[in-house]
C-alpha cells in the first residue's frame, strides 16, 4: 500500500480568492509503474499499474486473455525482484499446469498495455476477441434497479486511494443484494477489473454468476469482455458504454448498464435482469 501512493510539491493557484494567491503545498498522487508479466522467466506482457495487487492483477489479466480457466491452472505466481535500484519488485512470474497451452506471443499479438488501455498494442480485431468457457445467456440473476442506483455511492464509499489522490479507477464484485465483495483502484481502469478477476479466481468462485461488476469510469468493449471471461451476467458502469460494449454484450447475453448514476440509468443490453 506503502507505493501506491507519493507526494510531491505542487503550487496551488487559488483564482477564487482576492486578490489571486499561489501558494507550495504538498499533494498525493497515485502511483504508476510499469508491470512486466513473465510465464517460467519468459516475458509475456508489461502493463503501467498502481502498485498492489500484483498477483491478482496477473491471474486476471490470464483469465480475461484467456490463456487460463480458473485456479487449477496455475502452479506458482510470486513478485520476483527486478533490476531497479532500489528494487521495486516489478516483475510477476507465473507457472502454468503442464496442461496449459502456450500462449499466442507472435507480434501480431503483443500484449503491452498502457494504464488507459487495455487493448491498445493489439493489432487486429481477431487478436482483440476472446470467447469465454462460461454460458451467461441463461443466468438467472434478477436485480431490481433501486438496488442497482446504489452500487455507485458504495463503490466511491470503498474507494479510500481515491479520496488521498482523486486519481484512480475503481472496479468492485457486487452481490445481487448489493453485498461489495472485493474492490480493487487503479490508474488502468483494465487493471482495477483484472485485480478483482484474479481475487476471484484465487478465492475459487468461477464462474461469477449471479455477481454484479460496478465499474467508475465507462463501458467499453474490453472490459466487458473481461466480466465476460469471468462468467458475470451484469457489468454496471457509471458512464458510457461503447458500440462494441453493446454489441458483445447482446452476443453473449449479458446485461449492459450504463450512466448509472443517481435515480436513473440506461440498460443497453439484457435489460430482463433489471426490475422496477
Amino acid at each position: 500500500m506503502a507505493r501506491s501512493t507519493t507526494r510531491r510539491p505542487v503550487v496551488r493557484i487559488d483564482l477564487g480568492a482576492s486578490p489571486a494567491v499561489s501558494r507550495r503545498r504538498p499533494d498525493e498522487l497515485a502511483a504508476e509503474e510499469p508491470l512486466e508479466i513473465r510465464l517460467r522467466k519468459q516475458a509475456l506482457a508489461v502493463t503501467m499499474r498502481t502498485p498492489g495487487h500484483d498477483i491478482d492483477l496477473v491471474i486476471g489479466f490470464l483469465l480475461a486473455e484467456g490463456v487460463i480457466g480458473g485456479a487449477e491452472d496455475v502452479v506458482t505466481a510470486q513478485l520476483c525482484a527486478g533490476t531497479d535500484t532500489p528494487n521495486t519488485y516489478n516483475v510477476v512470474d507465473v507457472v502454468l499446469g503442464e496442461h496449459v497451452p502456450p500462449p499466442v506471443t507472435d507480434p501480431s499479438r503483443n500484449f503491452y498495455t498502457t494504464s488507459s488501455c487495455g487493448v491498445c498494442g493489439k493489432a487486429s480485431i481477431d487478436a482483440v476477441r476472446t470467447r469465454s468457457r462460461f454460458d451467461v445467456s441463461g443466468d438467472p440473476l434478477r436485480i431490481a434497479a433501486g438496488a442497482l442506483a446504489e452500487l455507485p455511492d458504495r463503490l466511491r464509499a470503498a474507494q479510500r486511494t481515491f479520496d488521498r489522490t482523486g486519481g484512480l479507477h475503481a472496479a468492485g464484485l457486487f452481490t445481487a443484494g448489493g453485498e461489495l465483495l472485493v474492490l480493487r483502484e487503479d490508474v488502468g481502469r483494465h487493471n482495477a477489473v483484472d485485480k478483482v478477476l484474479g481475487w476471484a479466481v484465487r478465492e475459487g468462485r468461477l464462474p461469477l454468476a449471479g455477481h454484479v461488476l460496478m465499474v467508475s469510469g465507462r463501458a467499453s468493449f474490453e472490459l466487458t469482455q473481461k466480466a465476460w471471461m469471468a462468467g458475470l451476467p451484469m457489468l454496471a458502469a457509471v458512464s458510457a458504454p461503447s458500440t462494441l460494449a453493446v454489441e458483445l454484450a447482446e452476443e453473449a447475453g449479458m446485461t449492459l448498464v450504463g450512466f448509472l448514476r443517481g435515480e436513473t440509468m440506461n440498460v443497453y443490453a439484457g435489460v430482463d435482469r433489471v426490475t422496477i
